[in-house]
């Protein structure tokens, strides 16, 4: 079970190849861009939206697609809901990861891992903005076109093992993220396309409930 877990949560941290040229941020860009991002991210109380998400798996013809809905409540109430083509939920709520896999429900104490511990802070993150001051990556910053680029290296040894680097990239008028990419050991990849989406509506924490 926690295998799966991690490799789920490795999966939702991941988007798709950027194919437009990238070019170095500055050192004052760099500093605008995040001041822009956390200034957005501060007014950021509640966050929905759909989403796609295709796995890119070299040995198939296809990618492998399912879809579902993001919820994100501060302080770091979040949840992903697969809904195509099957029923699967994981939520991060009170320190604990609750897994809803079509009916079968179980839970794991984020504490009992300092892993899970980072990603939970990286995930809230990325959908909140406030990210860049993790201690447990290196981070660079890249401009492309209507967009921003911030690549995260693990530091840790062990995470090295399942995660080569993670993109973060930004619409640039929104200065929020639009799309995550998780470049593992090997050369596959997924993508995860964010569309629909809605701020600061009213969401219940009935929401969160596995």
């Amino acid at each position: 079970m926690r295998t799966k877990i991690y490799l789920f949560l490795f999966l939702i941290l991941c988007g798709f190849n950027v194919s437009a040229q990238e070019q170095k941020m500055t050192a004052a860009e760099i500093s605008q861009f995040k001041e822009d991002v956390n200034v957005v991210a501060k007014k950021i109380k509640t966050l929905s939206t759909d989403f796609v998400q295709y796995k890119h798996l070299d040995f198939l013809s296809k990618d492998i697609e399912t879809s579902g809905k993001m919820v994100f409540k501060e302080p770091a109430l979040l949840q992903w809901q697969y809904k195509k083509p099957y029923n699967y939920s994981i939520t991060f709520k009170n320190g604990k990861i609750l897994i809803n896999d079509e009916g079968k429900k179980s839970a794991v104490d984020i504490g009992d891992s300092k892993i899970f511990a980072r990603i939970n802070k990286l995930i809230v993150g990325s959908v909140s903005g406030n990210m860049f001051d993790d201690k447990e990556f290196t981070i660079s910053y890249f401009k492309l076109k209507g967009q921003n680029l911030a690549k995260f290296i693990p530091k840790d040894v062990t995470l090295k093992k399942y995660i080569k680097q993670i993109e973060l990239t930004f619409d640039k008028e929104e200065a929020t993220v639009v799309q995550v990419k998780l470049l593992e050991s090997s050369e596959d990849y997924t993508r995860i396309v964010l569309k629909n989406k809605v701020i600061n509506a009213k969401i219940d924490d009935s929401v969160f409930t596995n």
